[in-house]
């Protein structure tokens, strides 16, 4: 039995109320947060923590790119901070500029060892290691956190997420599974009084996407009866990890799929005939949205 403090216990403890599951992703998926927490908390952070002023044009397009219109768009926070630096790296206007970018190396280090990628977890490596990388990276998170509390207010969710949500009540057991910060997740969720349609709220620090829905599910639902819906391949990664279905949530076309999701797939679903073409197909349209090469290195 793990301890009482142990950030999975919730996850263990979940009761299954339905013969269905449906993860929900929360920025950019559930609320239209993906574009203002990192044009206006992550990225200023970013080039503010790791001195970055001198370059700060080329880090904005890198780390746009990166977290809102790539295939790694929704990368918990610190490994897109690590993919940032190594992106931003490989432009030669940084060489030309003459900037000096830090290689975090102990935060490359603590992320191959560690799945709980969130503030917790880290604190708790600093005050073990005291390494200075780590601690850079924890103010840097922390410093975001402020900002996102300071700035992100009053974003409503996505048009006929509250709708989807009341249809699949009774039928479905719904948990939102994030890599944002849990607090952040319940006052975004409780201030638009969608907290009362979910079971329970998983964010960065109960573990992984794949690892909170193997932990929610497994064992408990068939996996043709879980769905994760998302607007990042990670979701689908997770998904697809642990054997279960998925429903994009298109970047850029957000309010046609939810009005779709409402429509079509939350139908088959239920039915059992959303597997197969139609969710490839779907899938199909949502990875060729998200490209691998940036547009400064397009012909």
């Amino acid at each position: 039995m793990p301890p009482a403090d142990d950030p999975r216990s919730p996850l263990l403890d979940f009761r299954q109320a339905r013969d269905f599951f449906i993860g929900v992703d929360s920025d950019g998926c559930a609320f239209d947060t993906m574009e203002v927490k990192h044009k206006e908390c992550f990225i200023p952070n970013i080039i503010r923590h790791l001195g970055l002023a001198s370059v700060s044009r080329l880090a904005r397009e890198v780390a746009e790119f990166l977290n809102l219109y790539s295939k790694w768009r929704g990368t918990n926070r610190f490994p897109g901070l690590i993919l940032t630096l190594d992106m931003l790296a490989e432009r030669p206007e940084v060489a030309r500029r003459g900037a000096r970018l830090p290689r975090l190396e102990g935060l490359r280090d603590w992320l191959a060892r560690e799945t709980r990628l969130g503030n917790p977890a880290l604190e708790a490596e600093v005050a073990r290691t005291g390494d200075p990388d780590l601690a850079l990276a924890l103010a840097w998170s922390e410093a975001v956190n402020r900002s996102i509390g300071e700035v992100v207010r009053d974003v409503p969710p996505f048009p006929l997420v509250r709708e989807s949500l009341e249809a699949v009540a009774g039928k479905a057991d719904v948990m939102v599974v994030s890599a944002t910060p849990g607090e952040a997740l319940e006052r975004e969720w409780a201030e638009h009084d969608l907290r009362h349609l979910v079971a329970l709220i998983a964010g960065q620090e109960r573990g992984s996407k794949k690892e909170v829905l193997a932990l929610a599910t497994a064992g408990r639902y068939e996996k043709d009866r879980v769905l994760m819906i998302g607007d990042a391949p990670g979701d689908l990664a997770a998904a697809r990890a642990n054997g279960v279905l998925f429903y994009p949530i298109d970047p850029g076309d957000e309010d046609e799929s939810w009005r779709r999701f409402l429509e079509e797939a939350m139908p088959r679903f239920f039915e059992g005939t959303y597997a197969g073409p139609y969710m490839e197909g779907r899938v199909g349209r949502f990875l060729g949205l998200l490209p691998e090469i940036p547009p400064w290195q397009r012909p």
